[in-house]
């Protein structure tokens, strides 16, 4: 099959902006015209995990989409190396993006503690500049929206949030979960403070990762696939890829579903939905026979019908 039809793509314009909020694309009159590729950040910890590495292009994507949408800087805490300009200057559409996003390292567990600790001093110092900066008129400049302040900070990012706390050779295993815990303290606080989004990552799911999953208010996950990053989280799935020719490539089962059951909700059909206490041990799904009764279904449908109540079968 040399070219795709478009029975197994969607083609629309190659978008401009991120998706605020997840929308089953089956919701929508015209399906094509959003695109639902990254997931919004609400206020709160998120703790994003990526399957099979360290994720940074899809972190990135997250903190640049998130800018897109809220005025303010971001304030990253890094660790091994995620705030590469490599990949944030192929991906942030404009250098004025960029600008928006003040670094610091630490590259020790006590470098890494006081950093997230002297973040409210550097905020201050950023708002004190940029209202300087920007005048009278700045100051009273509107924002995108009544929430937020070009100003006050929009984000704050800590990957690996965990990185330095366990490769410090100086610390004890109890000591390292002590300073790790007030560092989560510490950004639970400014989360709440500053009524914003922090985003943070782990190296491992272990037991030494174990609070940071219990702080989190938020959960995202991301699986490499061959088709793309999919990210899940608890009001987002990602349903659809982009590819080079501005097209959008659909992957996931669960669109077609959704679709299907708009279409024949909208011609007045209503849709056949599987009985819940139907068992499918074994089996792939549900079928339903010439008479309205549902089966359980195997991966082989000549069994199925060979097998089947009242067809002659045994």
């Amino acid at each position: 099959m040399g070219e795709h039809s478009t029975s197994n793509r969607l083609a629309v314009d190659q978008p401009t902006r991120g998706a605020d909020r997840n929308q089953s694309l089956a919701d929508r009159a015209d399906p094509t015209t959003d695109e639902m590729l990254l997931p919004s950040l609400d206020d709160g910890i998120t703790l994003l995990d990526v399957e099979g590495g360290r994720g940074v292009p899809i972190l990135q994507s997250l903190v640049l989409d998130h800018l897109l949408l809220h005025d303010g800087p971001a304030f990253w805490v890094d660790a091994n190396g995620h705030a590469t300009t490599t990949t944030l200057a192929q991906i942030a559409p404009s250098q004025r993006l960029l600008n928006r996003i003040h670094v610091a390292r630490g590259f020790t567990a006590y470098q890494h503690y006081g950093t997230v600790c002297d973040l409210p001093p550097a905020v201050n110092k950023s708002i004190q500049i940029s209202t300087t900066d920007a005048g009278p008129a700045g100051r009273r400049a509107p924002s995108r929206d009544e929430d937020t302040s070009p100003h006050t900070p929009a984000l704050i990012v800590a990957p690996a949030v965990d990185a330095q706390y366990r490769a410090d050779d100086t610390l004890g295993e109890t000591h390292a979960k002590t300073l790790q815990a007030r560092t989560l303290a510490r950004l639970a606080t400014y989360a709440d403070g500053y009524d914003i989004p922090v985003l943070v990552t782990r190296t491992q799911r272990d037991d030494f990762t174990a609070p940071v999953a219990t702080a989190a208010d938020h959960h995202l996950e991301c699986e490499q696939t061959r088709m793309g990053p999919r990210v899940v989280g608890e009001d987002f799935e990602t349903l659809v890829y982009p590819v080079d020719d501005g097209a959008y490539y659909q992957t996931t089962f669960a669109y077609w579903q959704q679709l299907l059951a708009a279409h024949a909700t909208q011609v007045g059909m209503e849709p056949t939905t599987p009985t819940p206490s139907t068992p499918t041990p074994e089996g792939v799904g549900t079928g339903v026979t010439t008479d309205g009764e549902s089966v359980a279904a195997t991966a082989d449908p000549l069994l199925d019908a060979w097998t089947a109540s009242g067809t002659g079968g045994r």
